[in-house]
């Protein structure tokens, strides 16, 4: 018999009965009924019920091992009365009539419990990340994480692509967000950097001749946390494909996300073809360029219908519209609730209207609307009798935002909204820069995108007026990833620069492996990156992205497991020919 186990916690079943077993784990639960001991105990694959009998030193054992505890059970598979069975676990028909136990791991005191779960804080979670793993819902996540990464590899491989790894230790590159360094111990003064995104590298590979390549690829950034991207490190399915159009990243990319959220989710109905929106009019119909399609209520641009008017709060402001067509069944509460969000969200109020007949309105702002005025609103909306109107103005972005989110939580309430679904929709058309704070022209997204038009637009074009080859797929609110048609050109790479401030010699000093790359003959290319922890949030259906990281920093990117980031004590800094100045001195 095996030191320490024949079969799995999860593996017995009827015909192992009369079995002799060993099996290991952890001991889970117990309860005492009478002269008789039923324990609990769970491996990663299940749990299984033990039985003792007082007297036997197995029965003192069992009763006496901290909760936790690992230990090593011989015994006897018996089946259960039938009033006795239970239908919840695989092994419910079963129990392990336990004559010899072992400790393998004695457990001391837990700082929170397992089984039943208790209710603590993330930061005490994190710290005893391993206790909390544990638990079932956690132990859930991490092997959903691993299966979706299996099948996505086996998608991948599927389309013809091969799996490369690119470097860890790299160069600095203006990926949007800040690097972490690594100091050099041979090179005083100089620093590798780790990779914000394999992306240079990536494209590097196409212009070798690859044609094909994906990975499961680590990133890097020092950024603040969010409840959808963790600080410090993620992992993106990195792609990138050779002699390809949008289109053809498209094609690829549909097939592998709807092939893998039909397989994980499998109540969810995934259409094989995802919707194209461009940038400019998700803005407009949503507020945001991460729609959520589950709401199906719509925004509406009505500015124009309050250009002259009398009314100051809107007169000549952008002014953002949402009709909700059947409001009935609302609370009363339901208008100062929208109101609320809106505000939370940037706005600096919401007011609303209700439609009456042939286009008049009532409400709180009513009065000061014009007839013209509200029967314009009414056509413009689509309004009918008892339609509900919210109106936000202001200054465009912030009324975007606050309009988007009223848009989703208002379509929610209102029975617009399609619950245990997964809605995809590409985002295209981005605009190639925008303006900064401080009027400097910078890029908006990928800088190694090609513009719209090539060199011709980046020559005779605003700035402002070039769309690039850009595209990010959105599901359910959730950007999971950012694309583009990549530049392969130099020259183009070098105008595209230029425009946002980079002259030729910073260019070929931070960017010059590129450079010299398309001078040896590039391919036309184009990749995306979906990011593996927003994929398996949703598909788990937790809102918080550390819900599906095995070891996760916590919001302000430490590790209260290992405790990192940690001081480096004298003798390594002076090895890395570094000395700390602090905040202050």
């Amino acid at each position: 018999m095996h030191r320490y186990r024949t079969h799995t916690c999860g593996e017995l079943r009827s015909k192992h009965v009369d079995e002799e077993v060993r099996l290991s784990g952890w001991l889970q639960n117990r309860r005492h009924l009478g002269g008789v001991l039923f324990t609990d105990l769970r491996d990663h694959y299940g749990v299984v019920q033990l039985v003792t009998r007082q007297g036997g030193a197995a029965f003192e054992f069992l009763s006496r091992t901290p909760k936790e505890s690992v230990i090593s059970v011989t015994g006897k598979v018996i089946a259960r009365s039938p009033r006795n069975v239970n239908p919840n676990i695989p092994t419910g028909e079963l129990e392990v009539d336990v004559s010899a136990a072992e400790i393998l791991g004695e457990c001391s005191d837990l700082p929170f419990n397992v089984f039943p779960e208790d209710q603590v804080s993330e930061e005490k979670r994190l710290a005893n990340r391993v206790l909390d793993l544990r638990r079932p819902g956690m132990h859930q996540n991490i092997m959903l994480r691993s299966a979706v990464i299996d099948r996505i590899r086996r998608k991948m491989t599927e389309h013809g692509f091969s799996e490369f790894q690119t470097p860890i230790l790299s160069a600095a590159s203006p990926e949007g967000a800040r690097d972490y360094l690594v100091p050099s111990r041979l090179y005083p003064g100089k620093f590798y950097a780790l990779p914000q995104a394999p992306q240079q590298y990536k494209q590097l590979l196409m212009i070798a001749g690859f044609d094909r390549y994906f990975q499961i690829a680590p990133c890097f950034r020092d950024e603040d946390s969010r409840a959808d991207r963790s600080p410090g490190e993620f992992y993106q399915l990195d792609v990138e494909m050779s002699f390809a159009e949008q289109e053809d990243v498209f094609c690829v990319m549909e097939d592998v996300l709807a092939s893998v959220f039909s397989e994980f989710a499998p109540q969810a109905s995934i259409p094989r073809s995802f919707p194209r929106i461009t940038y400019a009019d998700s803005l407009i119909r949503f507020g945001t360029d991460k729609p959520d399609l589950r709401a199906t209520l719509e925004l509406q641009d009505v500015s124009a219908v309050f250009a002259l008017s009398g009314f100051r709060a809107f007169s000549g402001r952008h002014v953002r519209a949402l009709c909700i067509p059947d409001p009935a069944g609302l609370s009363r509460s339901f208008t100062s609730q929208m109101e609320q969000l809106a505000v939370a969200s940037g706005a600096q109020g919401l007011s609303w209207l209700r439609a009456g007949q042939e286009g008049s309105m009532d409400g709180p702002v009513a009065k000061f609307l014009s007839a013209d005025e509200q029967a314009d609103l009414a056509a413009s909306t689509q309004a009918r009798p008892g339609s509900l109107i919210f109106l936000a103005a202001g200054e465009a972005k912030a009324v975007s935002a606050a309009m988007s989110a009223v848009r989703v939580e208002a379509a929610r309430r209102s029975g617009n909204f399609t619950e245990d679904a997964f809605r995809f929709c590409w985002i295209v058309d981005f605009p190639m820069y925008e303006k900064a704070d401080d009027g400097r022209i910078e890029f908006s997204h990928n800088p190694f995108s090609m513009p719209q038009g090539g060199l011709a637009a980046l020559d005779s074009k605003d700035p402002l007026d070039v769309l690039a080859w850009q595209y990010d797929i959105v599901c359910n609110g959730v950007e999971l990833s950012s694309g583009a048609v990549r530049n392969h050109r130099a020259d183009i790479m070098y105008k595209a620069f230029e425009i946002a401030g980079y002259d030729r010699a910073q260019v070929d000093r931070e960017f010059g492996g590129m450079i010299r790359a398309f001078r040896l003959g590039a391919p036309p290319h184009a990749g995306i990156a979906p990011g593996i922890d927003r994929i398996v949030m949703l598909l788990a259906g937790v809102p918080n992205i550390r819900e599906v990281i095995a070891f996760p920093l916590n919001q302000t990117a430490q590790d209260l497991l290992m405790g990192a980031p940690a001081e480096a004590d004298a003798a390594r800094l002076a090895e890395l020919h570094l000395r700390v100045v602090r905040p202050g001195t």
